[in-house]
């Protein structure tokens, strides 16, 4: 069976966040970089549902998974 694809503003919309580009972008600008040392989901800006999410999506090797390394990896730059 086939993964769903899901986009980078899909993961947004499932956080609970503005999901256009410009949101996005700003969100990423706000928030990077994150250490190296800090796990996506221990950052202290999400909630803790939006931590949850992040962590089972990571964990459960879901459908989210490659778009939440997406966001980890958007973070993670300078």
């Amino acid at each position: 069976m086939e993964q769903p694809v899901h986009h980078f503003s899909e993961l947004f919309e499932q956080l609970g966040l503005a999901s256009d580009a410009e949101a996005i972008e700003a969100f990423i600008q706000r928030h990077a970089p994150l250490p190296e040392s800090v796990a996506l989901h221990e950052a202290s800006f999400w909630s803790p549902s939006q931590a949850k999410l992040l962590r089972n999506a990571l964990e459960d090797d879901a459908d989210w998974a490659e778009v939440v390394d997406h966001l980890d990896a958007s973070l993670r730059k300078p």
